[in-house]
Order: structure tokens, then C-alpha cells, then sequence
């Protein structure tokens, strides 16, 4: 059993700014990689889902974190039902498709998806060569909601990353309202073989989904908390730091650590990924909750 917590980003302009997490003198993106890395054991990449990484990132990622450190990235916006930017699209593919459009997946042609598939795979082969690549994450756009064409899409994404695991993070309630969407949501989830993530976030609002404590893959679990601000999580936000800015407390950890427990010990690999991403504030709990999770494995 492998279990590891960490933070969903290790840049947050928010983190940076606070001054609380990286010393005064780590100040370059690699000095930041290796002190978060002397830190944690896990960490989600988040800029892959803004624009994809050249492979030589990638690379850098490696050579600055040790042996064991994990990286889950997560996928790229155009892959989980976002409207995107040409603008983020390699130079290339941007003049292919035009400047300054949103598109979306379907309106893309089909070439082009390929050759977005093939550069995101290549990103994510120095972290899989190196042993050092976790989970895809796919955290799909709270518009998609439970439909038969989502999970034709999804079995899509497989074909296109053979040999990877993949999370996926459902933010539309259609696929857990009813016992039988959840049903049907864990059983599709599981003869896919793709690992359920267990989502705490701010409820009340329409796109607010609820804790499905649920194992779907044979080795692999997934935790992400993104905190319980609801009345933010509501309203318009600039950054995603605002949309989460929440701090959990020791006996907020304390039931985490307990409903995660079985979970954790019946898979080989169980991480947990703090997304609460306002200053300090996801490192602050990452770091109590795997002390209070250590106590109780």
C-alpha cells in the first residue's frame, strides 16, 4: 500500500505571493520544484489543463524531484468538455484552426484532435519513462452532464492514452442524483477501468456534487478537496484560488482521514490531492492530513 497527499499546483500565484510555504531564497521555478518536492511526494500538474507542456518540461520535472515523487496531471481542457482558446494551441495548430476562437472538442477536426491526443501523450513520456507519472486526470466541465455520448467520448480518451490510468471528476449532479445514476456511474466507471475521484466540495449550488466514497479501479483511489466555500464557489471569480478559498479544520481532517482509511488500505496506490488553492492554505492541510492519515493506517 502506497498512499500520498499533496496539492493541486506548486505555483499559485496566491501560494507565491503569501510567503508562507516557499523560504525567501527559493525564488526560480526549479528551486520551487525541488523545496516542494523535499516537501510532499505528490503533486498535481494543473497548467496541462490550461495549454499542454512540451516534453522538455516534462523533463525538467524529473531531473528536479526525486526518486518516488509522483506527478498526476491533469488533462488538457479541450479533452473534458471546456471551451478553449485557440490561443493556448501550439503555434502551429493555432494558425491551423485561427487565432482568437473558443472552440470546442467536437468543432475541431479530426485531424487535429489526433495531433493534440499525440502531443499530449508526448508530454507525459519523460514522467512515465522515469517512473514518475501517477494519474490523468480528467475533470470534466460542469456542463457535461450524464449521457451516453460522454462515456462514447470517454472510452475515446482511452484509445488515445493506452497504457495510462485515467481519473475521472464528474462536476455535473446528473451522473450521482438518483441511486441509479450512481449506479450506472460506478459500474461504467469500473468495466472501464478508470479510477472513481472522490470529490469534497461547497454544496448548494447547482453544479455541487456530493462525497461518493466508492473504490472503481483494482489498484488505484483518488481524494481531491477543494474545499467548502460555497457562497464563493457560487459567485463569479476571477482565479480558482478565490473559487476555493477555504481552510479545513483538524476535526474536518480528523473525519477524512477515517472515511479514507478503508479506501486506502484496499487499493495499492491511494492519493489525496488538497485543491483549496488560496495562498498556503492547501499545503497547510495536506500536511495535517497525512500526519493525522498516518496515525490511522
Amino acid at each position: 500500500m502506497v498512499w500520498l497527499a499533496g496539492t493541486a499546483s506548486w505555483t499559485d500565484k496566491t501560494l507565491l505571493d503569501s510567503g508562507r510555504f516557499y523560504p525567501e531564497s527559493v525564488k526560480t521555478p526549479e528551486a520551487r520544484l525541488r523545496f516542494y518536492a523535499s516537501q510532499f511526494d505528490l503533486v498535481e500538474v494543473d497548467t496541462s489543463y490550461y495549454a499542454i507542456p512540451v516534453p522538455t518540461t516534462a523533463q525538467h520535472w524529473v531531473e528536479r524531484t526525486p526518486p518516488g515523487f509522483v506527478f498526476n496531471v491533469k488533462a488538457f481542457s479541450l479533452f473534458t468538455g471546456q471551451g478553449t482558446s485557440t490561443d493556448v494551441l501550439p503555434k502551429d495548430l493555432r494558425q491551423a484552426l485561427g487565432p482568437g476562437r473558443r472552440v470546442v472538442y467536437k468543432d475541431i477536426p479530426a485531424e487535429v484532435r489526433d495531433e493534440l491526443w499525440r502531443r499530449f501523450a508526448a508530454c507525459l513520456a519523460p514522467l512515465q519513462i522515469n517512473g514518475k507519472l501517477g494519474l490523468l486526470h480528467f475533470q470534466f466541465a460542469p456542463k457535461v452532464a450524464r449521457h451516453p455520448a460522454v462515456v462514447e467520448h470517454i472510452e475515446q480518451c482511452l484509445e488515445h492514452l493506452p497504457g495510462h490510468t485515467l481519473s475521472i471528476e464528474f462536476r455535473n449532479p446528473s451522473w450521482w442524483e438518483t441511486e441509479q445514476a450512481r449506479a450506472e456511474t460506478l459500474a461504467m466507471l469500473r468495466r472501464l477501468g478508470l479510477v472513481h475521484t472522490i470529490v469534497d466540495g461547497p454544496q448548494g449550488s447547482r453544479y455541487s456534487v456530493p462525497a461518493v466514497w466508492e473504490v472503481t479501479h483494482p489498484e488505484h483511489a483518488l481524494l481531491r478537496l477543494h474545499g467548502r466555500n460555497t457562497v464563493a464557489y457560487m459567485a463569479p471569480a476571477k482565479t480558482a484560488a478565490e473559487r476555493f478559498d477555504y481552510a479545513y479544520s483538524s476535526e474536518e481532517l480528523h473525519l477524512f482521514s477515517e472515511r479514507f482509511r478503508p479506501i486506502a488500505r484496499s487499493v495499492k496506490y491511494a492519493h489525496a490531492v488538497f485543491n483549496n488553492c488560496m495562498e498556503d492554505k492547501a499545503q497547510v492541510n495536506a500536511r495535517e492530513f497525512r500526519e493525522t492519515l498516518r496515525e490511522v493506517l
